[in-house]
């Protein structure tokens, strides 16, 4: 078939996790949905990890799902699970198998690097396509803390899977991929400093800001099932428990501002990546002294109603991370219209444009957050000004129908060179 005829467009992340949702799921369902409705056939082929559903019909999309293993010597299943959950550099020889066999592929767009990113480079190699990847903020623009963090399931167990490296060419993706798509500006500085290259491309992330628009009723609605008075003065950070994010020092912050605006609750919910970091946000919460003004909960399926109830109950969002390749809550805060506290790094950094859509603070500095929070609660014009900047924003740049048109161009482009 012509490579013009092609409409099929396979998405490879690392995982895909219905149960363990964050951005990258957010990202590659809602673009997989433009997609479709702009006539294409995307399709999602990943791992098994954190799923046992080898095969499923998603959103209008399927989804195939393919065996792997961690190619390191002794691993024991909690090591593996948190692989799994975070960074783990797994093989697939399944998943790649699946991706020699496709036919009448139009892009292979890879959403992950290392051995899986390679291995589709390769296959699309072999069928004469283009490839592209995606960096979800995993390469240039990750915190040496962070980075060693992510691989410290892995030390001290022999791989035995280099081999298989050398044989995708995984050092060399980069340097051979049709086009490199950024989600954070900071990571595209990076890579196009490290790279020099014309492929490399900044794709922020989007949002469908009509799904959040919530009523007055919704937002009482949402308090009460939450525990929450109707006149309680709600802060909240709706994202995974993980030290990336920095929650501990949200609680911190919270416990002062909390002695300060007796009307002051915090909500704190998403998926856990870390369960030794979600237990200490439980003991800090305790130890806090106004733990009963704090709920930690787990998270609710994405794009729902009572996700979007989650955000229509909030007065502020607080993303105090430590670091951030984009920051796709921000996006759903604003559309939420509500007021947006960030730390100033990463992703944000661009992103939130300070006194103007948010309020930025420095990282791990908890008098800047409280001061911050503060702010938000005392002056409502500054509120009314943020809200009212950050919806021209979003509207203007980040919804997912103009994402998906960007991205499209990029694919005429990459697919330039195929004719």
């Amino acid at each position: 078939m012509p490579l013009q005829s092609a409409n099929r467009i396979l998405h490879v992340p690392r995982r895909f996790s219905q149960d363990e949702w964050g951005g990258t799921e957010a990202v590659i369902t809602n673009l997989c949905a433009a997609q479709l409705a702009m006539g294409m056939r995307p399709e999602i082929h990943t791992s098994l990890a954190l799923s046992t559903v080898e095969h499923e019909s998603f959103r209008g999309f399927p989804i195939s799902r393919y065996k792997y293993c961690y190619p390191f010597l002794g691993l024991s299943d909690e090591e593996k699970h948190q692989l799994d959950k975070k960074g783990g550099n797994l093989l697939s020889w399944s998943l790649y198998r699946a991706m020699r066999q496709a036919q009448d592929v139009r892009i292979f767009h890879a959403h992950v690097t290392k051995r899986t990113g390679a291995s589709v480079l390769k296959a699309a190699k072999l069928a004469r396509r283009p490839c592209v990847v995606t960096l979800h903020g995993n390469m240039f623009d990750v915190p040496k803390a962070e980075a060693e963090d992510v691989v410290a399931s892995q030390q001290g167990h022999f791989e035995w899977g280099r081999l298989f490296g050398a044989y995708f060419g995984s050092r060399r993706m980069l340097e051979e991929v049709d086009a490199i798509l950024c989600v954070g500006y900071s990571e595209y500085e990076k890579a196009k400093e490290v790279l020099g290259s014309d492929r490399v491309h900044f794709l922020p992330n989007g949002v469908h800001p009509e799904r959040f628009v919530a009523a007055e009723s919704e937002r009482i609605k949402a308090r009460t099932e939450l525990g929450f008075a109707s006149d309680t003065f709600l802060y909240g950070c709706i994202s995974r428990l993980d030290p990336q994010k920095n929650q501990l020092l949200l609680i911190e912050a919270f416990s002062q501002v909390a002695q300060m605006n007796p009307k002051a609750g915090l909500l704190i919910c998403g998926p856990m990546t870390n369960a030794d970091y979600a237990a200490k946000l439980q003991a800090a919460c305790q130890a806090s002294g106004v733990g009963d003004r704090i709920r930690i909960l787990p998270p609710v399926t994405p794009d729902t109603e009572e996700h979007r109830g989650r955000f229509a109950a909030l007065d502020c969002f607080v993303l105090p991370s430590r670091h951030e390749p984009f920051g796709i809550v921000v996006l759903e805060a604003w559309a939420s219209g509500k007021p947006v506290i960030a730390a100033n790094v990463g992703g944000l950094a661009r992103l939130v444009s300070h006194e103007r859509t948010g309020l930025k603070i420095e990282s791990g500095q908890v008098s800047d957050l409280i001061q911050a929070m503060s702010r938000i609660a005392e002056e409502p014009e500054l509120c009314r000004n943020l809200v009212d900047a950050a919806h021209l924003e979003v509207q203007h740049h980040y919804t997912w129908p103009q994402i998906a048109q960007q991205l499209e161009a990029i694919y005429q482009q990459v697919e330039a060179k195929y004719i």
